[in-house]
């Protein structure tokens, strides 16, 4: 165990520039210095919330100390968000619902991501102290380039760009004791269109501290070249991941890969994974995926008109923990105030308590006075100037 430590701690400092690929040759044994296992897992499940469930099922209950494992699975089409994101800022919630495109909270953190058929999702486990998102990252470009010759850089923020800068994979990862897994993308074949319907922001006028996603340019790999096809790739990263050595980046060749357990296809059930349709259970629900937001206020600037004819702007707060509505306020300007309200108090006590969505906002604002108050149509986010004056 010292000795793997060791090699451990070599590989952590090693700057891999490239996708070349140094092989030892196909008759090479396995290392005495890595008697360590390895195994690819293919779900069979296209379901999102079961295959985040297997995920971490696998990360709270599975032994990685002498069995490492590339979990592949891939989903039906669904917006996925970071542990420490806001959905509502994050994604259009209300298109995405009526297209049938599901909405779930994973357990890592990171950015927004949309996932469908055309999306190869890779989960790397390993024990925490030998956790290495460099090594699994260049598991799949040298994957990508021993097969297809594609050329693809591992950037300074950990994704896979093609093409100079457009990205095919990004990142996020869960560390813990006594295990981690390192997760992530790459688009094969992925719906463009359905992908930026889905991550079109609709509500600007959010203030949180919740982690925001940084968008980027993408390409899919079958748009640089035809020839990937998504059932080749799940064989080519697996057979790469196999063949390569559990603690250091060098290719075994075929002996070790052959020697390894090789690719398991696995309907993930609670037959086999004890305790996994309780945690199935927790990835669908509405505490889950909305109730974990952090704690954030939503603003409108409003128009409003008084008796003399003379139009005010105003601003509508709508605070909401744990997505609940719990307080509405309007900060009123004094000529207006003293006629209909009470500065900065507390409108439409009713709201609070409710779950948070799209429809909150507009059902406030008609609660007010739907005849004398209306939504500004700007897209540009003016209330969160007001308030920061």
């Amino acid at each position: 165990m010292a000795r793997s430590q060791v090699i451990y701690s070599k590989i952590q400092q090693t700057k891999y520039m490239s996708t070349v690929i140094k092989s030892k040759g196909d008759d090479k044994m396995i290392s005495s210095e890595s008697p360590i296992k390895k195994s690819v897992f293919v779900s069979q499940s296209m379901d999102v919330f079961t295959n985040l469930a297997w995920e971490d099922w696998l990360y709270r209950n599975y032994d990685f100390t002498s069995h490492h494992v590339l979990l592949l699975w891939r989903n039906n089409p669904c917006i996925v968000y970071g542990r420490h994101q806001n959905p509502w800022k994050e994604c259009n919630v209300q298109k995405a619902k009526k297209k049938g495109i599901t909405l779930v909270r994973r357990n890592s953190g990171g950015g927004t991501v949309y996932h469908d058929n055309g999306n190869l999702n890779l989960s790397f486990f390993t024990p925490r102290g030998r956790y290495n998102r460099k090594y699994n990252l260049h598991i799949i470009t040298r994957a990508l380039f021993r097969e297809w010759r594609l050329e693809s850089v591992i950037n300074e923020r950990d994704d896979i760009v093609v093409d100079g800068n457009y990205k095919v994979s990004g990142t996020a990862a869960k560390l813990g004791r006594p295990n981690a897994y390192h997760h992530c993308t790459l688009l094969v074949g992925v719906d463009k269109s359905n992908l930026k319907l889905a991550l079109e922001r609709k509500e600007n006028n959010i203030l949180t501290n919740a982690t925001t996603s940084i968008s980027s340019p993408i390409k899919n790999l079958n748009d640089v070249n035809p020839n990937i096809k998504m059932d080749k790739l799940i064989t080519v990263v697996g057979k790469e991941y196999l063949r390569t050595n559990a603690l250091v980046l060098e290719d075994e060749g075929h002996v070790l890969s052959e020697q390894q357990m090789e690719f398991q296809l696995i309907n993930p059930t609670e037959d086999l994974f004890t305790g996994l349709d309780e945690l199935t259970g927790v990835f669908r629900s509405w505490d889950w995926n909305f109730g974990k937001t952090p704690k954030f206020t939503a603003t409108r600037t409003l128009e409003i008109t008084n008796h003399d004819d003379k139009v005010y702007y105003v601003n509508l707060h709508v605070d909401v923990q744990k997505g609940l509505v719990e307080q509405v306020k309007m900060s009123l300007p004094d000529g207006l105030a003293s006629i209909d309200f009470d500065q900065d108090a507390s409108a439409i006590s009713n709201f609070c308590g409710i779950r948070y969505d799209h429809e909150i906002i507009e059902n406030i604002i008609a609660a007010i006075d739907c005849k004398c108050v209306t939504l500004r149509s700007q897209v540009e986010d003016k209330s969160n100037i007001i308030i920061k004056q």
